[in-house]
């Protein structure tokens, strides 16, 4: 059995290999058909338009060899690249502020210890592109600057595009454009978004929310993660890049999605709770076994198990919510 899983990812000792290898294997034949069926869409050029069809392809699955191409070009971070050549290198030349930098290095070792690709012993180390990719965008969206959770996301870009530059503009695009105002400093879309989570479990599993409310435990303390990382060190990695093919799609609904449907799906478990450590750990827990990993079938169920969610109903919510919090001050 491989330690290391494809991404360079050290599985945890305790890993399940036998209902891995049952899963991987039934996946595996997935895969290659939507492989095949993605390069006749493509036909050999590298480009898509948003359509019904691509929409679909894309909740069933982008083939990794064509991932960091379908991510720049429906992010709309392919466009901003070629808009604005040579722009990155610009940013690393160009005078750098000293506390943006020490905030940047002092994470580095922190960012996916288990990985064997950012290990200073690894060739290349992945630690030196993520340091330029968090260092470039620190600099070019000054209010945002570097904010911890951004390291993950930096360092998952380079795992898929292999490529800083492209990285860097995709970055861009989940920071300023799909993820509105997570990683500010007051992060208040972050937290915005959580309480809408709370919101949207009140209209669709009455029952936790009602439990939650009970043993007064907030939101942000069982999900706050979950926004944060983007499922990435919560969800296994495959299941974490079909949720990002959406994401990169669809806007940061498909976040409520994904959250409902765990929340949704282990509601009889949530429910045995009796107090507030027991709920807290039973948010711990619903992101691991089976369900989670078998990422083909969890992916489908994140469009039908919820129900309908429109961005009307998100945008609403997001806008109460909001108000809520800045009145909270």
């Amino acid at each position: 059995f491989c330690r290391v899983d494809p991404y360079g990812f050290e599985r945890p000792e305790d890993f399940d290999y036998a209902s891995y290898e049952a899963f991987f294997s039934r996946y595996l034949v997935v895969l290659t058909r939507r492989a095949i069926k993605w390069s006749k869409l493509l036909k050999g050029n590298n480009s898509i338009q948003k359509s019904l069809k691509v929409k679909r392809y894309i909740r069933k699955g982008i083939p990794n060899e064509h991932r960091a191409l379908i991510w720049m070009i429906v992010s709309g971070a392919q466009t901003n690249m070629e808009q604005n050549p040579g722009y990155y290198h610009r940013l690393l030349e160009g005078e750098k502020n000293d506390k943006l930098l020490e905030a940047i290095r002092t994470d580095m070792n922190r960012t996916f210890p288990d990985n064997v690709k950012f290990r200073k012993t690894a060739d290349p180390c992945l630690q030196h592109a993520l340091y330029n990719v968090l260092v470039a965008y620190g600099h070019h969206n000054k209010a945002v600057g570097y904010c911890q959770g951004m390291n993950f996301i930096a360092g998952y870009l380079l795992l898929i595009t292999k490529n800083e530059e492209e990285s860097f503009w995709l970055l861009d695009a989940l920071i300023g454009r799909i993820l509105p105002d997570y990683y500010s400093p007051a992060m208040l879309g972050l937290k915005t978004d959580q309480e809408v989570l709370g919101e949207l479990v009140k209209m669709k599993v009455p029952a936790v929310a009602e439990l939650m409310e009970r043993h007064g435990v907030m939101w942000t303390l069982v999900v706050s993660r979950w926004f944060i990382c983007l499922f990435i060190d919560i969800l296994p990695v495959e299941t974490v890049l079909r949720i990002w093919d959406c994401l990169f799609y669809e806007g940061s609904k498909i976040i409520f999605r994904v959250a409902l449907t765990l929340i949704k799906q282990h509601q009889a478990f949530i429910l045995e709770a009796t107090n507030f450590p027991d709920i807290c750990e039973k948010f711990k827990q619903i992101t691991k076994g089976t369900f989670v990993t078998e990422c083909h079938s969890f992916m489908q169920k994140i469009f039908t198990d919820p129900g309908s969610l429109s961005m009307a109903t998100v945008n609403k919510l997001r806008e109460t919510c909001r108000e809520k919090l800045l009145s909270q001050g």
